[in-house]
Formats: structure tokens, sequence, C-alpha cells
């Protein structure tokens, strides 16, 4: 019975039309990476270099690929069996929650295996070049690539099982996997090369990250090191410890809530401020900033109505939940302005600054398309915008109110991190300037992160394949010239790293802010032509698939 739930599930996944075109583009990149070094003569490299160079970017795409795309799937497969109704049908079955459960995480296993077979003929061809061990090399990066996708399936289906919308369960996964796999290597940067506890705890916290133990055993050295400072340790070790423990914790925790009882939602009704006495109103004004019992007042006839709803409709939109959003970013960036200012007697500004501009470039790609991504799919998923259509709002009404709704709390997302560069410019203030383009660099990446993720979201009517879409293509746009810029030299020239890097917004701000690595590449203000390009190219697109689907049919 268990192998009815896998073959259904794999069914599901592998004819969708996706599938095929993430395949077929896989093949082909992971061929060309190899057709680019191999050797053109009968003569090989007795050092094997040539081979190892191409090993570490074909492992770095493909971990990647395994990071960013394989969650998607098992994030929406519980919470789909929700809303369906189809959930209780197989909780009713003899099947019981450990085969339920286990026939979904096989199924993504399975789909996953289907991704590493693909692989194999690019690997085969770094092994037959030379200079890679089978064991040393190909297995351990395998098997590193197996703990991923174990670890992430089973954080993507316990993640599901909580949530209560497929938009939701996308979001909350990609933001706990880019955790789980960039922000967890931000601690280690802050603190290597010290002591104490929070040394030790940025040591295991980096551990985290697959991106780390790829490092390790891939040959790249430690993740930051910074000179002597930095040991290497037993990365992979500790990675694969982290990763079987969290996939056994989560997968009891998943199948104790696969009974009747996920389905109940008790709530407390609550009570409203307003109808309170005026004495716990006074108190409650005073002890709330902004009470999230008090009752909304009417939309005032000079607001955008649909600004305001989506404001009001949106967790993150209604303002005691906004404040907690900038109050968090705040501590964020005290705690960067600490690192600024403890840090710089032995790194130096650049490093400090480049590390800022990775953790704020990360948040707002978190962010900006869970925000974006829905404004329009989410309307035709709830039918909404057949009452929107009714209405006398006009399409650049409509488009205003919903990019309004976005930019508002990016501005303020933005400007609560900003502390931590007025810091850099005091200690340095010959940085003024790269400051300046910093700021302005991560404006436009904000504003461009929403506009693609809004373009890209109006193209479908369902969000979750919005939401996956949008993180898809920024993804896509900020980490494949990365994997080119690591080929730097060998197999890829000067030239051609850095026109790959003038289309990568990360890339652009660590140019400008003169991280090591990217100080040689001139980058500004080709980057901000083609932000801008495809800034107004994606509005446009809005515009048009909005007054598409607005017309009478």
């Amino acid at each position: 019975m268990l192998k009815d739930v896998v073959h259904r599930e794999l069914i599901s996944m592998m004819r969708r039309r996706r599938m095929l075109v993430m395949q077929v583009g896989l093949v082909v990149l992971f061929g060309l990476l190899v057709a680019l070094r191999w050797p053109t003569d009968s003569r090989v490299a007795i050092s094997g270099s040539r081979s190892q160079q191409v090993f570490q970017l074909f492992s770095y795409g493909l971990l990647a690929t395994m990071v960013f795309l394989l969650p998607v799937f098992p994030s929406t497969s519980i919470v789909n069996e929700k809303k369906e109704g189809t959930l209780s049908l197989l909780l009713n079955t003899r099947l019981g929650p450990v085969r339920i459960f286990f026939g979904k995480l096989f199924s993504v296993l399975l789909m996953a295996g289907s991704v590493l077979a693909l692989s194999l003929p690019a690997a085969s061809a770094c092994y037959a070049m030379g200079g890679l061990s089978l064991q040393g090399d190909l297995l351990s990066v395998y098997v590193l690539l197996i703990l991923v996708a174990v670890q992430y399936s089973v954080i993507a289906l316990l993640i599901s099982s909580f949530s209560q919308s497929v938009d939701g369960a996308v979001r909350i996964t990609y933001g706990t996997v880019l955790s789980l796999s960039v922000l967890s290597l931000g601690p280690y940067y802050f603190f290597q090369g010290t002591e104490g506890i929070m040394s030790d705890i940025g040591g295991w916290l980096r551990c985290l990250s697959p991106f780390s133990a790829l490092m390790s055993i891939s040959g790249g050295g430690d993740v930051a090191g910074q000179g002597l400072s930095s040991q290497q340790g037993n990365i992979m070790g500790r990675f694969a410890a982290v990763s079987i423990g969290i996939a056994v914790v989560g997968s009891v925790w998943t199948v104790l809530r696969l009974n009747h009882r996920i389905f109940d939602r008790n709530r407390s009704a609550g009570t409203i401020s307003n109808d309170q006495k005026k004495s716990v109103q006074l108190i409650r004004r005073i002890f709330f900033l902004v009470d999230p019992q008090r009752r909304s007042g009417g939309i005032s006839s000079w607001s955008n109505p649909l600004m305001v709803k989506e404001f009001r409709c949106r967790r993150f939109g209604r303002l005691h939940w906004l404040m907690r959003l900038v109050a968090v970013c705040a501590m964020l960036s005290l705690g960067l302005t600490y690192a600024a200012t403890a840090g710089t007697l032995d790194w130096g500004v650049e490093t400090i600054g480049g590390i800022m501009v990775v953790m704020q470039v990360a948040l707002v790609i978190l962010i900006t398309p869970s925000m974006s991504a829905g404004l329009i799919s989410g309307e035709l998923e709830s039918r909404g915008w057949q009452l929107l259509r009714t209405t006398p709002l006009s399409v650049s009404c409509i488009v205003r109110g919903k990019l309004l709704s976005v930019i508002l709390p990016l501005l303020l997302i933005l400007c609560a991190t900003l502390p931590g560069y007025i810091v850099m410019v005091f200690i340095e203030p010959g940085m003024l300037l790269q400051v300046q383009r910093v700021v302005i660099c991560l404006f436009v990446t904000a504003v461009f992160s929403m506009l693609l993720s809004a373009a890209v979201g109006s193209l479908f009517a369902r969000t979750a394949a919005a939401t996956a879409a949008a993180y898809g293509i920024l993804l896509a746009i900020c980490a494949l010239p990365l994997l080119i810029w690591m080929g730097r030299d060998a197999p890829f020239g000067h030239d051609t790293v850095e026109a790959a890097l003038k289309i990568n917004p990360l890339a652009a701000a660590l140019s400008v802010i003169r991280m090591p690595g990217f100080q040689n590449y001139s980058l500004i203000p080709a980057n901000w032509w083609f932000l801008g390009v495809c800034s107004v190219v994606s509005l446009i697109l809005l515009i048009g698939q909005t007054w598409r689907i607005s017309r009478p049919k």
C-alpha cells in the first residue's frame, strides 16, 4: 500500500511540464560546464586541476538546484491534500500516518534521485579527466546531496502540515531553506578568529549550511576564512549529524501531526478594544504602540482602497505586525553595527560591508517575492478578481494600490537596516561615496525584485506556482552568475565573468563596496541600466496582464 502512495505522488509531480523543462535544462547546463573545459588535445594535466575546477562548478550548480528547487514540491503536498479534502480520506484508510508520510517523502526523494541520475554523465566526464578520487570527491559530494534532499524534504513536509494555505507553505519553506543555507553562515562571518561562546555558536551554525560542507570537501578552503584565525574542523561530519537529527525529529513530528486533529483550528474570538471601558482602552493605548485589537477606521476618500485592503488582509501588512518586522530588522542592523565596530580593527571596513550587503540582499530576496508574487494570482485563486471587475476602479488604480502595499513595507525594512552604514562612514569617512552607491543598489534591487515578482505572478492563476516561479527567477539571477564568478580565470576569463556579473544586483553591490574578489570588476552603471530596463518591462507586463484579465469575457 505504501507503493500506491509513492506512485500517486510521483506521477503527479513528474507529469508536469515544468519538470520536463527542468530536467532538460539541467542536462544541458551540466553538459556545457564540462564541454567548456574539456581538453582539446590528447594531453591532460597530471595534477588534475582542470577537472577539479569543472567539478567544483558542477557541484555548486547541482547543490543550488537541490536547495532552491526541490523543497517547493513537498511544501505543497500535505496542505494541498487538506484544502482539497483528500487528506481526511487518506486518514480514514488503512494506510496510517506512517505510510502516508513516508509515501510522500519517498516520492520526493525518487524525484531528487532522478535529478542526481541526470548529473551522473557530467560527473563521470569530470572523473575521466583525472585528478578526482571516486570515494573522496564524487562519493562525498553525492552523499552531501542525498543528505540535503532528505533534510529539506522533511522540513518542507513538516511546514506543509502546519500551513493553512499553499502560498503560505511555499513562502515559509523558502524562508527556512534560505535561513539554513545562507543566513546560518552570518554568525561565523562575524565572530571567526575570536574566542568565546559566540565563536563556538557561529562555528556550529555554519554547519547547518550545505554550502559550507561542500566547500570543505571540494578543496575550496574554509567558508569566509580570515587568515590563520580560521580553522577547518570536520564540517561535513557535523553537517551530516545535524541533518540526520533534523530529519529524524521532523519525521516524527510530522507523523504525529497526521491525524484528525490536524483539521482543528481552535482560536479565541478575542475582544475588540473599542467595546471595552474607556479606562481599559487608555491602558491598552499606553501599553501597546499599536493595539492589534482596536477596530480599524474607515477608508478615507484620498486613500487607495486596494492598498488599504492589502494592508488589512495581509498579516505583515497590519501595522502591529509591520512594526514587529521593522523592529526585528532594526535589531539586525544593530547587530551588524556592532560587528562593524568590533571587526573593523581586524578585517577592514570593506569585508564587513560585504557581509552587510549579502545579508541585506538576502533579506530583500526573501521577503519581496512573498509579498509581490500573489498580488494578482491571489485574487484570481480566491475569485476576488470577479468582485474587482465589478467596481469602478481602473487598471492603473488597481496596479498602483497593489504595488503601494509592497513599496511601503519594503521602504521601512530597508531604512531599518541602514544604521550599520552610518557607522561605517563614521569610521571611514572616505567610504561615503561607496556607501551612497551601495544604498542605491539596495533600493534598485528592491524595486526590481518587487516589479519582477509582481509581473511573473500575474501570469499564474495559482499563488503557489507564482511564488515558486518568482523565487526561482530571482535566485537564478543572483546565483547563476556567481557560479561563473567561481570559475574566474578557469575556465572563464575576466571579460566573461564581468559580463555575467552585470546582471547580478548582489555582485554589483559587492563590487561597489570593494569586497575582496569583486573589486576588479566594473559593474556600475551597467547593472543599474539592466535592472532599470527589466523593471520598466516588468511594469509594462504587469499593467498589460492586469488590463487583459480585467476585460469582459
